[in-house]
C-alpha cells in the first residue's frame, strides 16, 4: 500500500519541508507516502467562499488517532493506495468532495493548509505505529 498527499498549494515553509519530510521518511517501509503540490487557483472578489465551505464540513467526520489506525488497516485489507486531499484556503469544490470515498476532520480549529500537511503526515505514521505495537503513541 502506498499514500500520496495532494495539497493545493506550493512552496512549502522550510520547517514544513523538514518535518513533512522527517515523517515520509519513518513512513517509507510501511506506508511510503508522496506530497503532489498543485497550484493554489484564482481568487475572485465575487466568489462566496463561505457557503461553499459551511456545506462542505457538514460531510467530514472527525477520527481519533485509534480510529485512523483501525480505518488505515481497513483500506490496507482491501490492496488499495490511499490518497488525501487537503484543499486550498477556502476547502474543496462539492465535486471533489462527492468523489471522496471518505472526509476526515481534524477538529474544529482553522489550520493553515501548509500545516495540515505535517500534521497529516505525523498521524499517519503514529495509525502506522500503533498498528505495528510501536510505543510512539502513548494515547
Amino acid at each position: 500500500m502506498k499514500a500520496r498527499l495532494i495539497s493545493v498549494g506550493e512552496r512549502m515553509p522550510g520547517w514544513v519541508a523538514d518535518g513533512f519530510g522527517e515523517y515520509a521518511r519513518r513512513l517509507s517501509r510501511e506506508l511510503p507516502l508522496e506530497l503532489v503540490e498543485l497550484p493554489l487557483g484564482n481568487r475572485g472578489r465575487n466568489r462566496d467562499p463561505a457557503r461553499a465551505i459551511a456545506e462542505e464540513g457538514s460531510a467530514v467526520k472527525p477520527w481519533s488517532s485509534e480510529q485512523l489506525a483501525e480505518q488505515l488497516a481497513r483500506w490496507r485489507m482491501l490492496g488499495r493506495d490511499l490518497a488525501i486531499l487537503i484543499g486550498g484556503p477556502d476547502g474543496h469544490a462539492p465535486e471533489v468532495l462527492a468523489r471522496a470515498d471518505q472526509c476526515w476532520s481534524l477538529g474544529p480549529l482553522t489550520l493553515p493548509h501548509m500545516l495540515v500537511r505535517l500534521i497529516v503526515a505525523e498521524q499517519l505514521y503514529r495509525a502506522t505505529t500503533i498498528l505495528a505495537g510501536h510505543p510512539y503513541h502513548r494515547g
